[in-house]
């Protein structure tokens, strides 16, 4: 079964996607958001590959460098053995600066025996749209697209190129190294420099993730959540991205295929807060910095989503050259969502704001920055809580009344007040109290349905969401509350098949959804143990995290029938849901700060 058995290594600027069998298939370059160079995930004729091939003799096993972000990928035969370890370079320069050069090492250490194999170095330009030339020089072997000298990428390597491009047999005799990179390199790059480049990021990682808070259990899965976290934030202007791919399909076959390589405000502050929950807050001061900037004036008004660099037109466009994932097209790249309207967002990112002046505010002048972004945003909620948006699902065709965006305009009306209190602007909490007691008043009367006994997922309907479930989380219901509790048990009933959950039931744009939106199961779970279902909670929790790749990963959704992964990949909503949810049945293993540095 094919099951997006991928790992993926990247240093916050851009991100491989490496198959089990250690072939690079996608991998956008020099950023996340440019045009893939290896595209094989989404055709696997034309989309081109950087691959190790060998013989059938050979097993091919692949694991992680233990708590950093390096992929190991070991090929063994009786001939010999011999791991490929990929990474990007990441790493401190100082207390402020970093590291992160767009390129990727593929450093072969020989383990034992003579073995051999073959490289394909199949680059496809723009998405393969574009075939590549190749120039061989003394130092690089120079490609670039047919047409266009300047859209090129430098490999560097201590084999010999004609056996590169030749496809010809290498016998492994001792270490070697192969480089990619977007640049022209001004310093020779030897074994030796290769050996100090993986170093250095191997002690990064590991300083990252010993800075994060330890559990007695689950700690493993909750570590390599906590890393594809952080792969996805975008460094140079601390947006966080939705997944690293695009065109993944949902349902093999059918047409829900996005590109998600852009920064919802939604994801992006789940992101955020889950990694300040774990302890690290320096993606969090960037991704606030991200918000000062997306704003240029006090009139712009907010998006659903942006542009990694904050770009606020996103154009959608269909690549028709390319076959698609199983030949499931359309390939999209852009996404013409950023310009609905999502009554729900504010309240996710006045969640984050809330944070950052509870823990780390900054100095005099950011903070005013920053109270300038949060009166914006509540003008904007109490200008249009009261108005149908598109809900959190993007249902593109339909506007509604969701329950869950009014909730959500709570939470930011909610999170608002409290930091007017911390700010000591107490006129603004008691104006803001009066329309937050207004939006929850409403909510109860509209979005209970007596009959059913449960909250809907719009006012005066009685199809049920699984996003209802985060009523208790937020703080808008207790889960104490008779109202919650009865809700829990109606999504369970209806949307819980098979060991996973719905989003919904009914129909939207494209029709019955047909697979599995992941962070919804994880959902379920916390709804059951906060309600004191916690034997059913466990259970559950148990077979999905079983559902994940050979490494541990998740994509966004999940089939129903054969648990096979689906969607883009990796996804943020569900390795942040892992992370929350792994986080109720472990016990956090406290240490001195004066032993974790």
């Amino acid at each position: 079964m094919q099951n997006l058995n991928y790992g993926v290594v990247g240093n916050c600027r851009s991100a491989a996607l490496i198959s089990e069998k250690g072939s690079i298939d996608w991998f956008c370059f020099p950023d996340f958001d440019s045009p893939s160079i290896f595209s094989k995930i989404l055709d696997v004729d034309k989309g081109g590959e950087f691959s190790f091939e060998v013989s059938d003799n050979y097993s091919i096993t692949q694991k992680y460098v233990e708590n950093t972000n390096i992929l190991c990928t070991l090929f063994t035969s009786d001939e010999g053995s011999f791991e490929v370890l990929d990474f990007m370079p990441r790493y401190k320069l100082n207390d402020t600066d970093h590291y992160l050069p767009p390129e990727i090492y593929r450093y072969v250490r020989l383990l034992s025996g003579k073995p051999t194999f073959r490289i394909n170095y199949n680059p496809k330009m723009k998405y393969a749209e574009k075939e590549a030339v190749h120039y061989v020089s003394k130092r690089f072997i120079k490609t670039h697209s047919v047409d266009d000298v300047l859209d090129c990428v430098y490999l560097y390597s201590s084999l010999p190129f004609a056996l590169i491009l030749g496809k010809k047999e290498i016998v492994l005799e001792n270490d070697q190294f192969i480089l990619l990179s977007n640049n022209q390199k001004l310093i020779n790059i030897d074994i030796e420099r290769v050996a100090l480049e993986y170093s250095r990021t191997k002690i990064y990682w590991l300083n990252w993730v010993n800075r994060s808070k330890k559990f007695k259990t689950h700690n493993a899965m909750i570590s390599r959540s906590m890393l594809v976290l952080k792969l996805m934030s975008y460094h140079p202007s601390g947006a966080v991205l939705a997944a690293l791919t695009t065109s993944i399909p949902e349902t093999i076959g059918e047409v829900r295929n996005w590109d998600y390589r852009f920064c919802w405000l939604r994801d992006a502050s789940m992101s955020i807060e889950t990694l300040m929950d774990m302890g690290h807050f320096g993606a969090a001061r960037r991704f606030i910095v991200f918000i000062k900037g997306i704003l240029k004036t006090k009139q712009d008004k907010f998006q659903i989503m942006y542009g990694i660099r904050g770009e606020r037109i996103l154009h959608e466009e269909e690549l028709s050259h390319l076959a698609g994932y199983e030949n499931s097209k359309p390939v999209r790249i852009g996404n013409a969502a950023y310009f609905q309207k999502q009554n729900d967002v504010y309240g996710y990112l006045m969640n984050v704001i809330y944070q950052y002046y509870k823990f780390f505010p900054g100095t005099l002048d950011e903070i005013e920055d920053i109270w300038e972004v949060v009166r914006n945003i509540i003008r904007a909620v109490i200008a249009d809580w009261e108005k149908p948006d598109k809900g959190i699902w993007e249902i593109r065709n339909s506007d509604k009344h969701f329950v869950f965006s009014k909730v959500m305009c709570w939470v930011t009306l909610d999170r608002g007040i409290k930091i007017a209190h911390l700010l000591n602007m107490k006129e603004y909490a008691k104006l803001w109290k009066k329309e937050a007691d207004r939006i929850k008043k409403d909510i109860l009367e509209n979005g209970w349905n007596e009959q059913m006994q449960s909250f809907t997922q719009t006012y005066h309907e009685t199809d049920l969401d699984a996003s209802l479930l985060l009523m208790e989380e937020y703080g808008f219901i207790s889960g104490t509350d008779e109202r919650y509790k009865k809700t829990v048990q109606a999504i369970k009933r209806e949307l819980f098949y098979k060991g996973l959950m719905y989003r919904y039931l009914n129909a939207d744009d494209f029709g019955r959804l047909s697979s599995s939106f992941t962070i919804c199961t994880f959902w379920l779970i916390r709804g059951l143990f906060v309600t004191g279902e916690t034997e059913d909670a466990k259970e559950i929790f148990d077979k999905i995290v079983g559902y994940s790749n050979h490494l541990g990963l998740f994509s966004e959704d999940l089939d129903f029938e054969t648990k096979r992964q689906l969607g883009n990949f990796p996804q943020a909503y569900s390795h942040l849901a892992l992370i929350n949810t792994a986080t109720l049945f472990s016990e956090e293993r406290h240490l001195s700060r004066f032993i974790r540095p």
